[in-house]
């Protein structure tokens, strides 16, 4: 396994995709099913926004101050996604709302991994090297564990609030 940064967040993109796939194959299926998907969607971006606002983001930040307007975008596609994922969690998936909000989340989570795989990653790869970039993946793997599970955790919140007023 690979302690790369942006090895390892590629592939919670990639886990986050087929979760996505999941959900829009089961929209019309049975509400139980599409809930539990939604509670995987949210409970893996909960994890990846997490370990990005904790580690990635406030690293990169450090290092390389000309990515500042990128990562503070980020910061702010987060809070976005933050919202909709608590609303999701206090959300029963037969509400008529349910569907369109997940898309809606869907979206836009879409939209970020597109920025970050096509234009940040490759700035933060080519400034940063390996050696750093596996030095901040070990940190990301050392947290993975204590990771907020849910949008509604109180540490999730707390991060989610930190991240958009610093």
């Amino acid at each position: 396994m690979s302690t790369d940064a942006i090895v390892l967040l590629k592939e919670d993109h990639k886990e986050m995709r087929r979760l996505f796939k999941a959900f829009q194959d089961a929209e019309d299926g049975p509400a139980s099913r599409r809930q539990k998907l939604v509670g995987q969607i949210l409970e893996a971006l909960t994890v990846h926004t997490y370990l990005e606002n904790e580690v990635m983001y406030p690293e990169v930040r450090k290092l390389l101050p000309d990515l500042e307007d990128d990562i503070l975008e980020s910061y702010e596609e987060h809070h976005v996604a933050d919202l909709l994922c608590a609303e999701l969690a206090a959300m029963d998936a037969d509400h008529e709302h349910f569907n369109a909000k997940t898309t809606v989340l869907i979206e836009n989570v879409q939209h970020h991994v597109e920025e970050e795989e096509q234009e940040w990653f490759p700035k933060v790869r080519e400034a940063l090297g390996r050696n750093q970039l596996q030095e901040i993946g070990e940190r990301m793997i050392a947290l993975r564990p204590d990771a907020p599970r849910s949008p509604t955790e109180p540490k999730a919140i707390k991060k989610a609030v930190d991240a958009v007023t610093a």
